[in-house]
């Protein structure tokens, strides 16, 4: 009984990252939170899965949802206004492993080490959930109502690194920046 407990409590710790906000916004016009990017992250891995090369599917949906968990207790860091002074991902762990602290060992374990491999980005699985992460951010800030001083040049390169990882991530990058750079030219942060 104790063990039901205990997961129930850490359901109703987690809870919190309903309430963390993202600079994201809406369609709607209100600002995302971290636990609705995680849940589309989900939806797009699924969606997505079975045009990745050599994944197991279950990792990385366990990947979409723990790669933010650790954003509950300090919550969201926009990357534009990330600082290099800022260790994001001491904190975000030592966060998570606080989260955790009322499951089994095992299952703490599993997700420590779940967010551990997502923060390595070396296994094709975290390859992958770090491509749709910034993928899943772009189609936000493209498809939310913004506000006018929103930076989609920004985007632009944003996330480069994760996207080219493979030729599906390439191919969709290029779709998703086109209407980027739509949204750039439109707020006049582009030349014509």
């Amino acid at each position: 009984m104790h063990d039901l407990i205990a997961r129930i409590s850490f359901i109703k710790e987690v809870e919190r990252l309903k309430n963390v906000l993202r600079s994201a916004h809406t369609s709607q016009g209100r600002q995302e939170s971290t636990a609705e990017h995680s849940w589309r992250l989900c939806l797009m891995a699924m969606v997505f899965a079975d045009q990745m090369e050599a994944i197991n599917v279950l990792k990385v949906l366990k990947l979409c949802i723990i790669h933010d968990l650790g954003e509950a207790i300090h919550g969201d860091i926009p990357a534009i206004h990330q600082d290099q002074n800022l260790d994001k991902t001491k904190r975000e762990r030592d966060d998570l492993k606080s989260l955790t602290k009322s499951l089994p060992i095992s299952l703490r374990e599993e997700i420590l080490s779940l967010w551990e491999e997502y923060e390595r980005g070396q296994t094709p699985e975290a390859k992958s959930v770090k491509a749709l992460d910034k993928l899943e951010t772009i189609i936000q800030h493209n498809q939310g109502a913004n506000p006018e001083d929103f930076n989609y040049a920004f985007n632009l390169s944003y996330g480069k690194k994760h996207t080219d990882a493979t030729a599906l991530f390439k191919k969709l990058r290029v779709l998703i920046d086109e209407e980027t750079k739509c949204h750039a030219l439109k707020s006049r942060q582009l030349p014509n």
